[in-house]
């Protein structure tokens, strides 16, 4: 069953990049008590990914911080240190949080996980995004596959 608005997120842990590296969080610890802006990208240093989705959020960061966003996230079936080099590779650190969903449980508990294995990529995240407040999902944006638009920043950033 995929996640609807209204809906409170399932209970998940994730690997973040810390001061002293590798760093485990939990659902509670990203969106308990905060307003946050969180977008899926079928894996780290891809094209689209790379070129639009990522650039889209940092360039997009103070007017979705104006519209009360306090934190935005980016999740990826990557491990923590895929997603910590694509975090310096593309410059996006103070902007975006990177949530290394590795096994990808979150995705999978969200009913947004995608089959790339005919790529050789395994099982993925869909590219959405969602604004989360508190916990509770009030916006979502799943695009259709191959595509890139709905789950832009500046769609999320025009919803708010």
């Amino acid at each position: 069953m995929t996640i609807k608005v209204g809906d409170t997120l399932p209970e998940a842990t994730f690997m973040t990049w810390g001061e002293g590296g590798p760093e485990q969080v939990s659902t509670d610890d990203v969106f308990a008590g905060k307003t946050v802006a969180v977008f899926s990208v079928p894996g780290a240093f891809t094209p689209t990914c790379s070129a639009q989705h990522l650039p889209g959020f940092v360039e997009q960061a103070d007017a979705l911080k104006a519209k009360g966003v306090d934190t935005i996230a980016c999740t990826a079936v990557n491990d923590i240190f895929v997603m910590h080099a694509w975090e310096e590779n593309q410059k996006s650190g103070g902007a975006v949080t990177m949530l290394s969903d590795g096994n990808g449980d979150f995705v999978k508990s969200l009913g947004l996980q995608m089959d790339g294995t005919g790529f050789g990529m395994g099982i993925r995240g869909q590219r959405f995004s969602l604004l989360v407040k508190d916990g509770k999902v009030t916006h979502i944006n799943i695009e259709e596959p191959g595509e890139f638009r709905v789950s832009s920043a500046q769609y999320l950033l025009d919803q708010l």
